[in-house]
């Protein structure tokens, strides 16, 4: 019977994979949600990479606080190869999938063949879990890796999702849409069940505007016109770089409608898995419906 190697590090992901190393990783590659995560527990990691929709240099809006000028960006896509990983040096990569257990971002061949030179920790973000969930998930990694519980940070969460609870409750009929802009003639309408940070929204008591029916998941495709005819109060808007420039649609008039209308706030779909980020996001929507809603 062959022995087991003796590990000093643990962690059991997503996918009920088993990592481990003879002692706890310190040079940590992750996709960029994930490394910006880390970094807000106090984890630096050595290199990030993007997906297939990001480009030749890491997405601002993804990379939450990080430290870009001193974090390698490795690439995205099926432009990011498996020499690019390991040249860095990694004892850890930290990566995501929407299910299914399929890493997010990355060729199937360089996933594979990455695990057989070092660890691979998969953090399951997809619809299935919420946000606080995902957001335990990632600390209890942290953990693993020497990152403590910030106190401080939980307490200003606990803070901003009592805040924007009494913000949705006083706020009455402001209606939220979150949406990522596809171009001059197409819109992205979110749906708020399928994504945790709006599913959190609704929970607390915010009311997030439902797209009409189709065959989208996580959008419903269509034209502007859908978008102003929901007649939202507020408006999430996808801030990452593969979503449409407002020059793009700027003078479409249904757009205009909708802007007219309604407080226009940026949006990123893939916020860091942290206290610190939710506690923002939270604020942000609060103050919103706090403009928005019925003078008192």
């Amino acid at each position: 019977m062959e022995e087991r190697p003796i590990t000093a590090w643990e962690f059991t992901d997503d996918r009920g994979h088993l990592a481990a190393a003879p002692e706890a990783p310190e040079r940590v590659v992750a996709y960029i949600q994930a490394g910006a995560s880390l970094w807000d527990l106090g984890i630096r990691p050595v290199g990030v990479f993007g997906s297939y929709h990001d480009g030749e240099r890491p997405d601002r809006a993804k990379s939450g606080t990080l430290p870009l000028d001193d974090v390698a960006y490795l690439g995205a896509g099926a432009t990011l190869g498996l020499d690019d990983v390991l040249a860095v040096r990694p004892d850890l990569v930290v990566a995501l999938t929407y299910g299914g257990g399929q890493v997010y971002g990355v060729e199937p061949d360089v996933a594979k063949h990455l695990e057989e030179h070092v660890p691979v920790a998969v953090i399951d973000v997809g619809q299935g879990r919420g946000l606080a969930a995902v957001r335990e998930r990632v600390a209890e990694l942290g953990r693993t890796l020497g990152a403590t519980q910030d106190g401080a940070s939980l307490r200003e969460l606990t803070r901003a999702e009592s805040e924007l609870a009494d913000a949705a409750e006083r706020a009455g009929a402001v209606r939220v849409l979150a949406l990522s802009p596809g171009g001059p003639d197409s819109v992205h309408l979110a749906r708020p069940g399928k994504w945790p940070d709006l599913s959190a929204l609704t929970g607390l008591g915010v009311r997030t505007v439902e797209p009409p029916e189709g065959p989208g998941a996580n959008w419903h495709t269509g034209a502007w016109a859908d978008a102003a005819e929901l007649a939202p109060d507020v408006v999430l808007v996808d801030a990452r770089a593969n979503a449409a420039p407002r020059e793009q649609y700027a003078g479409d008039a249904q757009w205009a409608a909708v802007a007219e209308r309604a407080l226009v706030l940026p949006w990123n779909p893939e916020i860091a898995a942290s206290a610190a980020a939710h506690a923002a996001f939270f604020d942000q929507v609060a103050r919103a419906l706090r403009q928005r809603g019925p003078s008192l």
